[in-house]
């Protein structure tokens, strides 16, 4: 954001809102881009076949790890898990490239 409130001219101490920047230089939420960039990985995974090491790591659960007190930590497969049901996506889109890569696309604003 630093950088975008520079392109346009304004500081901090402007108290322009980042909506309005975002709207001024065309640049879509960094949310939605981190999501963007989550589902990506998870469809060129999903695409992978089922003996690569790569989908054997992500995808495996390991059910004997002791965890610490507290609130469980967001693993990467429960972060997709929710991008999908946000963006109501199914699974079985990702084994299809193109339809997959219109599926999640972010456009820029």
């Amino acid at each position: 954001m630093r950088m975008l409130r520079w392109f346009c001219g304004h500081t901090r101490r402007d108290r322009v809102r980042n909506e309005v920047i975002r709207d001024r230089v065309g640049v879509a939420p960094i949310e939605e881009k981190l999501t963007q960039h989550r589902l990506r990985w998870f469809g060129h995974v999903q695409r992978r076949p089922p003996e690569a090491p790569v989908r054997n790591g992500i995808l495996e659960l390991v059910d004997n790890v002791k965890r610490g007190r507290g609130r469980p930590k967001l693993t990467w497969d429960e972060s997709v898990k929710r991008d999908l049901k946000d963006w109501n996506i199914s699974k079985e889109i990702a084994l299809d490239r193109s339809a997959w890569r219109l599926a999640i696309n972010v456009p820029e604003s």
